[in-house]
C-alpha cells in the first residue's frame, strides 16, 4: 500500500516537471522568434538609409554558386568605378563578360591618358570611327616599336596621327610618357637636340635645392652611363635652366650658369665616391668643400656643406 502510494506521487511529481520543462521551451522558443523578428525588422530599418548595399548583399547571397557579382545588377557609377582599376589586359577579359561596361570610351580614355599623358590627338576633334580602345593599342604598339627602335617608333605615331611632326609635342610627348626604354631615349635624344632643348625648358626647377633639382632632371633625362660629350650637354643644359627658374637666388649666391655646371659636376662625382664600393677611402666633408671653392670661389662654405650633407644622407643625384 506504501509503495503504491509512493509510485502514484512520484508519477504526479514527473508530470508536473514535464509540464513545466515544455512551457519553458515554448517561452525560450517564443522569445527567440521575437528576438529575430526584431532584428530582421532593425536589420530592414537600417538597409532603407541604404538600398545599394542592402541590394548589393541581396544579390551577393543569391550569386554564391557564380562566385562574383554581376555588375550590370549595381548602379552604373558604382560599375564603372571598380572597372576602373583594371588595367588593359584584364579590362579587355572583362568584356567578355560585361561588354558594354568594359568597352566604355571613357574607361580607355582614363587608361589612355594616365600612361601617355600628352599626345597631340587628345587636343584635336577625334576622326570618324575614333575610340579610345582602339587609341591605347596604337599607343601601345607605338611604344613597343621606340624601344625597338626610336625613330621607327615615333613615325609610327606620327603616321597614325598621334602625335604632331614638331619638336615641342614630341617632347611633351617624353615628358609625360613613362613606358619609353631610357636607353632609348638617349639615343633619340643625342641625336635630336631641338627636342632635348624642348624637353629640358618644360621642367621647373623654381626653388628647388640644387641636388633636389638634378635628381628630378634625371629622372626624366637619363645620364649617360660614361662621361663623354652628351653628358656635358645635359650638364650644360640643366645649368642654363636651374639659373633661368631661380634668378633672385641666383643673384643673392652670386652664381652664374657655369659655376653651377662646377656644382653639378662635384655633386655627380661626390655621389659616385660616396655610393661606389669600390672606393675604399671615401671623400670627407672638409674635403669637398676645399676642391669645390678652389673650382669656383665665389660659392660660400656653408652652401657647399649643404650640398655634400645632401647627397650624404639622400644618395646619387643621377641614380
Amino acid at each position: 500500500m506504501g509503495q503504491g502510494l509512493w509510485r502514484v506521487a512520484r508519477n504526479q511529481q514527473l508530470q508536473h516537471q514535464g509540464y513545466s520543462g515544455q512551457s519553458y521551451l515554448s517561452r525560450e522558443h517564443g522569445r527567440r522568434i521575437t528576438t529575430n523578428s526584431i532584428s530582421n525588422a532593425s536589420h530592414r530599418k537600417q538597409a532603407q538609409g541604404g538600398i545599394d548595399i542592402y541590394h548589393l548583399l541581396k544579390t551577393r547571397k543569391s550569386k554564391e554558386q557564380e562566385g562574383f557579382i554581376n555588375l550590370e545588377m549595381l548602379p552604373p557609377e558604382l560599375s564603372f568605378t571598380i572597372l576602373s582599376y583594371l588595367n588593359a589586359t584584364d579590362l579587355c577579359l572583362a568584356s567578355c563578360v560585361w561588354q558594354d561596361l568594359a568597352n566604355d570610351e571613357l574607361l580607355w580614355q582614363g587608361l589612355c591618358k594616365s600612361t601617355w599623358g600628352h599626345c597631340s590627338i587628345y587636343n584635336k576633334n577625334p576622326p570618324l570611327g575614333f575610340s579610345f580602345r582602339k587609341l591605347y593599342m596604337q599607343l601601345d604598339e607605338g611604344s613597343l616599336t621606340f624601344n625597338a627602335n626610336p625613330h621607327e617608333g615615333v613615325n609610327y605615331f606620327m603616321s597614325k596621327g598621334i602625335l604632331d611632326d614638331s619638336s615641342k609635342e614630341i617632347a611633351k610627348f617624353i615628358f609625360c610618357t613613362r613606358t619609353l626604354n631610357w636607353k632609348k631615349l638617349r639615343i633619340y635624344l643625342d641625336g635630336r637636340r631641338d627636342v632635348l632643348d624642348d624637353l629640358v625648358t618644360l621642367h621647373n626647377f623654381r626653388n628647388q635645392f640644387l641636388p633636389n633639382a638634378l635628381r628630378e632632371f634625371f629622372r626624366h633625362i637619363h645620364a649617360p652611363e660614361e662621361r663623354g660629350e652628351y653628358l656635358e650637354t645635359l650638364i650644360t643644359k640643366f645649368s642654363h635652366r636651374f639659373c633661368a627658374c631661380n634668378p633672385d637666388l641666383m643673384r643673392e649666391l652670386g652664381l652664374s650658369p657655369d659655376a653651377v655646371y662646377v656644382l653639378c659636376y662635384s655633386l655627380i662625382l661626390l655621389s659616385i665616391d660616396l655610393t661606389s664600393p669600390h672606393v675604399k677611402n671615401k671623400m670627407s666633408k672638409r674635403e669637398f668643400i676645399r676642391n669645390t671653392r678652389r673650382a669656383a670661389q665665389n660659392i660660400s662654405e656653408d652652401f657647399v656643406g649643404h650640398l655634400y650633407d645632401n647627397i650624404y644622407l639622400i644618395g646619387h643625384v643621377a641614380a
